[in-house]
């Protein structure tokens, strides 16, 4: 079990690939400087694959092209520990800004 202060939930369900989960991850750490920690809750498993755009019908289903992570509603996405209240405030809501999806910063009580 994880044991963050504080953590990113999402209010809808969704989609978010490993591209933008890694520019969230850039953004978190950027923002504790070796002072907290960071714990992920995500896992990108899913796999999309796509064809190419002269492909032939018929021809197969073609290559992975990118990986995915579904998101349920009240999931929690990150949690950050060891640093101030208001430091973590400030780094979620850049976070929130990078994803697509609505989100909303909690308490976490364990």
């Amino acid at each position: 079990m994880l044991k963050g202060q504080y953590g990113l939930q999402s209010l809808e369900t969704g989609k978010l690939n490993f591209k933008q989960i890694e520019a969230c991850r850039r953004t978190i750490k950027r923002g504790l400087k070796k002072l907290g920690f960071l714990f992920i809750r995500l896992f990108t498993g899913i796999p999309v694959t796509k064809k190419s755009f002269g492909a032939r019908m018929g021809k197969g289903k073609g290559s992975i092209a990118y990986w995915i992570c579904i998101i349920k509603k009240g999931q929690i996405l990150f949690e950050i520990s060891g640093i101030s209240n208001n430091r973590i405030k400030i780094i979620f809501k850049k976070c929130i800004k990078q994803l697509p999806l609505r989100l909303k910063i909690i308490k976490l009580f364990y």
